[in-house]
C-alpha cells in the first residue's frame, strides 16, 4: 500500500521535478581542518562595526524582518546612487537570479551566456523547461556581439553576463557591455560578483539602459556568504515586478542589519580588497613556476591549466586526499583545469607547498 501511495505522488510531480534524481542524504559534512579553496569565499572576519551590527540584530530575534526589505534597500540606493525603487535585495543573487528565471521563462523559451559561466543557471533554465544556450567568447576581452543577438541566440528572452566571469576571471570593459545594451532590446543581466576585484563596473549603465539589470553580492568581496546578502539594481518597473514575486520575508534580520552596516563601511574593506589582489598576483606566478598556465583573472579566484600528465578531476582529488580543495570542472573544454580560491597567505601556502610535493612525487614515477 505505501509502495502505491509513493508512486501516486511521485506522479503528481511536475515534468521537471519528476525527472530530476533526489539529492542523495548521506553526504558528507567538510573535516574543518580543510584548506577550503574551491568556493570562492572571502577568509577574512568582518570588521568589528559590522559584527557588531549581527550581534545586536539577534535581540530582534522573535520578530519578523522588515517586509519587502526597505531598510536594506534603502540603505543599498544611498550607496549606489539609485533610488530605493530600482533596488531589490536578495537572500544572496543566487535568490534573484532564480526569481529572473521564474519571471522571464516559459517552458520553450530560451536563455542565452557566454560560455565557460556559472553552472547553477542551467539548472534554473532546466526548472523553467528552457533551453540553455552557451555563446562561446573568442576572445576574452571583447563580446561577441553577433553570436548573442543572431544565430540561436536571436529568440533568447535574456541574456546573461558576469563580469568579471566565473570561473575564467576574465573582465570585458564596460564599453563592451554598452555596446551589447545599445544594440540589444532584450534583457542583459550583469552579473558583478565579483566587480570589487576588477578595475570598472557597470553600475553607471542603470540609468541609460533600461534593459540592463544588475547583480551584486556580499559573499565575496564582503566575506559574508554565510549570510546570504544580494542585490538586483535596474529600472523600477523591471524591479517592482521581480519584487512583486519574491517570497515573503525572504532575508533574516541578521542579513539586513549586515548589509545595511556593510553599505554603511565600505571603506572598512579596502585593504582586504588590496590584498586579495596582492594575493593573487603572487600566487599567479607561483603556479606558473610550478607548470600550470594561469588564466589572468580580476576576481578572487585563478583558473589554471595543469601541467600535462594529469586532468583537472586528478588534481582535485589528490590535493583533498590532503585537504586542500580546489574545483574541478566536467565541461570538456574544462577538463584540464582547476579553480583555486584566493584565501589568506597560510591557505596559500599550504596550496603550493602540497602541489610541490605532488609535482616532485610525480617525476620520481617517471
Amino acid at each position: 500500500m505505501s509502495g502505491t501511495k509513493l508512486k501516486s505522488v511521485l506522479s503528481s510531480f511536475s515534468q521537471v521535478p519528476r525527472e530530476l534524481k533526489p539529492l542523495p542524504s548521506d553526504r558528507h559534512s567538510l573535516d574543518d581542518s580543510c584548506v577550503r579553496l574551491n568556493t570562492n569565499e572571502n577568509p577574512f572576519p568582518m570588521p568589528e562595526v559590522v559584527m557588531q551590527s549581527a550581534i545586536a540584530a539577534l535581540e530582534q530575534q522573535y520578530l519578523y524582518p522588515e517586509h519587502d526589505n526597505i531598510g536594506l534597500r534603502e540603505a543599498a540606493a544611498d550607496a549606489y546612487g539609485l533610488t530605493k525603487d530600482q533596488v531589490i535585495a536578495g537572500n544572496g543573487s543566487s535568490e534573484l537570479l532564480g526569481l529572473i528565471y521564474r519571471a522571464f521563462l516559459a517552458p520553450g523559451d530560451s536563455v542565452a551566456m557566454l560560455s565557460p559561466g556559472f553552472s547553477f543557471n542551467r539548472k534554473l533554465a532546466m526548472l523553467q523547461g528552457a533551453q540553455f544556450l552557451e555563446i562561446e567568447c573568442g576572445q576574452s576581452d571583447v563580446l561577441p556581439v553577433k553570436e548573442l543577438l543572431s544565430g540561436p541566440a536571436e529568440g533568447a528572452k535574456f541574456i546573461l553576463l558576469a563580469n568579471p566571469n566565473n570561473p575564467t576571471g576574465t573582465f570585458v570593459s564596460v564599453a563592451e557591455i554598452e555596446r551589447l545594451a545599445a544594440q540589444s532590446d532584450r534583457l542583459i543581466v550583469l552579473d558583478e560578483a565579483y566587480v570589487d576585484f576588477a578595475p570598472d563596473n557597470g553600475l553607471r549603465l542603470i540609468d541609460h539602459y533600461p534593459n540592463i539589470l544588475l547583480l551584486r553580492t556580499f559573499s565575496k568581496s564582503y566575506a559574508a556568504a554565510g549570510i546570504r546578502i544580494g542585490f538586483g539594481l535596474g529600472h523600477p518597473e523591471i524591479i517592482g515586478r521581480l519584487r512583486n514575486i519574491q517570497n515573503v520575508f525572504n532575508m533574516n534580520v541578521i542579513g539586513h542589519a549586515v548589509g545595511v552596516s556593510i553599505l554603511a563601511h565600505r571603506d572598512a574593506y579596502e585593504e582586504n580588497h588590496r590584498y586579495i589582489k596582492q594575493e593573487r598576483e603572487r600566487v599567479s606566478f607561483a603556479l606558473s613556476q610550478l607548470g600550470f598556465s594561469v588564466t589572468p583573472s580580476h576576481a578572487n579566484f585563478l583558473l589554471a591549466r595543469v601541467p600535462p600528465g594529469q586532468d583537472g578531476r586528478w588534481w582535485q582529488k589528490t590535493l583533498k586526499r590532503r585537504k586542500v580543495l580546489v574545483a574541478a570542472f566536467s565541461e570538456s573544454f574544462l577538463k584540464e583545469h582547476i579553480r583555486v580560491s584566493i584565501g589568506t597567505r597560510e591557505q596559500m601556502d599550504i596550496l603550493l607547498s602540497e602541489m610541490s610535493d605532488i609535482l616532485r612525487r610525480l617525476k620520481k614515477q617517471v
